[in-house]
């Protein structure tokens, strides 16, 4: 059986995708399937955002042939496991459960790492490339970390 991986944040452009791809590369596909979504629907059928494309690709990563989507009811049934970006998209996901099974699969990704200092993942949209490189080194540290806990699971 498949065990399913869903990463959430707003738009589905900037660091889902990221997270998507990193623990991608770290799972066997075939015992896993990784995917994405935003609470937002500004970007659906858009691919990431070129500064997350470009770090990916940087790390032999490619996201290009991912589209952004809007996270949906449906994906409390799909996914064994929802994690999330930050507390505002955390809090929107949330209020859409239908019941407490589907509250118990959503979490703060970064809760996963927990020598980390923060608590959330920074949105790094407005910034500059320094923040999508900032990005990928804290998901990729959370997706080592998620990846050996799923594999002995």
């Amino acid at each position: 059986m498949t065990t399913k991986i869903l990463m959430v944040c707003l738009g589905n452009i900037c660091r889902s995708p990221l997270a998507e791809g990193i623990l991608q590369a770290k799972l066997p596909m075939d015992l896993f399937e990784v995917d994405s979504a935003g609470t937002g629907d500004w970007h659906v059928g858009q691919t990431p955002d070129k500064r997350s494309i470009a770090i990916a690709q940087k790390n032999k990563i490619d996201l290009s042939a991912q589209r952004a989507r809007q996270f949906q009811v449906s994906d409390f049934e799909t996914f064994d496991y929802i994690y999330m970006m930050d507390r505002s998209n955390y809090s929107n996901v949330i209020a859409m459960a239908p019941h407490q099974q589907a509250i118990d699969k959503v979490q703060l990704i970064l809760d996963e790492h927990p020598k980390s200092h923060l608590s959330e993942v920074p949105d790094p949209y407005f910034g500059g490339d320094d923040g999508f490189e900032q990005v990928y080194q804290l998901l990729d540290e959370v997706c080592h970390l998620l990846s050996k806990k799923l594999l002995e699971h």
